[in-house]
């Protein structure tokens, strides 16, 4: 325990340093910035390696991020808090309106993309002659669907998109982590007890469906019984400790008993964040509950993307594996475009211009925090640097050049004059 704290606090550490050179050099959005110094350094790290093979650089760096095991951490702890923290501060009214979109969105797409996505890895990893199994393909399409939200509503908030589109944006974001975190630990049982495929959509179902379902009744039970606390007193450091302990035991409860705890996650924050603060605390509580947590989500993202570029200096690359990943890049587009298309266009097939919200909606499917929880969490198999390596580099590639580039292609589909 003694050394995964120090392992702990060297990140913060090195988390608050790339922040502050961020700040003071690059100035992109934070997120960003430290993805972007993080591989800087990374890359200096594995040049150093190459030019002094005995110095072992990255060696070291592996050994200390494998010894750290930080997965079970990340997957049982942080992506809690995360999701909790983003759901809280949700607009539910505007999620209301667009709740067919939403609802469409984040399972008929996340279902649609999670296929697409094992489907063509599975032909990918077979030309590139490095065969992996369909079962732990379906693995790598429920990690890498998820979307991630803050960078992305950071920069259109800046841009002339229409409300109702960031409203769509953030709500299928929220609902397609935990939507997709649950598909992912579903499909991580199916492979590693050697599941046959054909009995493996059949009980897939079967299982989403119980551990879905047993989320929303187990949120919106703790966030009742925390609302009710919350209702009887007027003491803002109380509410803030039940608000934690919300979190941290509704995820505990919610592994114990075999039911999704992200999803559990997000309703309890939406309980929390719509009627709790409307009808339980003081606007002062409001204000503390509001910062902190918001505070908790800028930390662990912070965190899951230093992880991130770091873990490029790990990374053990060959010529298949770059292969793979190379083409898994713009599989990953062209599913999250056809799962967007699919989805949601029957929904709107009366509505002008649609295929600019479909084009915004796929370039900005950045793929951050959660899937890089997610692939640090993939259990030891034959196939996992193969899956981390693609996740990787998927991830990479949709936080630097899909996140530095949507300011621009927003503007473009959307500019000042735009009604």
């Amino acid at each position: 325990m003694s050394n995964k704290l120090e392992y702990i606090g060297l990140l913060l550490a090195v988390t608050a340093a790339f922040a502050y050179a961020n700040h003071h050099l690059l100035r992109l959005p934070r997120n960003s910035g430290l993805l972007v110094i993080a591989l800087a350094v990374s890359l200096c790290l594995r040049l150093a390696e190459q030019a002094f093979p005995s110095v072992g650089l990255a060696t070291f760096i592996r050994d200390r991020l494998e010894q750290a095991d930080l997965g079970p951490l990340l997957l049982n702890i942080f992506l809690g808090f995360l999701l909790f923290a983003g759901a809280l501060n949700v607009d539910v009214k505007e999620l209301a309106v667009r709740k067919w979109t939403i609802l469409a969105l984040s399972t008929v797409g996340v279902l649609l993309s999670t296929v697409t996505i094992a489907a063509g890895m599975f032909g990918i990893f077979a030309l590139v002659n490095a065969p992996v199994p369909f079962s732990y393909c379906l693995v790598f399409g429920a990690l890498i669907s998820p979307t991630d939200p803050v960078t992305v509503l950071g920069v259109l908030s800046r841009a002339n998109v229409p409300k109702r589109l960031q409203a769509v944006i953030a709500g299928e974001s929220l609902f397609n982590d935990g939507i997709g975190i649950a598909l992912f630990a579903i499909f991580v049982d199916q492979a590693t007890t050697a599941g046959t495929t054909s009995g493996l959509v059949l009980n897939g179902a079967i299982e989403f469906a119980r551990q879905a379902g047993g989320g929303v009744l187990l949120g919106l039970a703790a966030g009742g019984l925390a609302f009710a606390a919350m209702r009887g007193i007027d003491e803002y450091n109380v509410e803030l400790m039940i608000s934690l302990a919300l979190v941290a035991c509704t995820y505990g409860v919610a592994q114990s008993i075999g039911v999704s705890g992200p999803v559990a996650m997000v309703v309890a924050g939406l309980l929390m964040g719509s009627i709790g603060v409307k009808y339980a605390v003081s606007g002062t509580t409001h204000d503390y509950l509001q910062k902190f947590w918001s505070l908790t989500d800028e930390l662990l993202n912070a965190l899951l993307f230093m992880l991130m570029g770091l873990e490029f200096a790990a990374i053990e690359w060959n010529g298949s594996t770059l292969a793979a990943t190379a083409l898994a890049i713009p599989l990953a587009l062209v599913a999250r475009g056809f799962s967007i298309a699919a989805a949601s266009l029957p929904l709107h097939l009366d509505r002008p211009r649609k295929s600019r919200a479909v084009a915004l909606l796929t370039w900005s499917g950045l793929r951050g925090g959660i899937a890089v929880a997610l692939a640090l969490s993939l259990p030891s198999s034959p196939y996992r640097e193969e899956l981390v390596t693609a996740a990787y580099g998927v991830a990479i590639f949709t936080m630097v050049v899909q996140g530095l580039s949507l300011g621009g292609l927003a503007g473009r589909l959307y500019p000042p004059d735009h009604e």
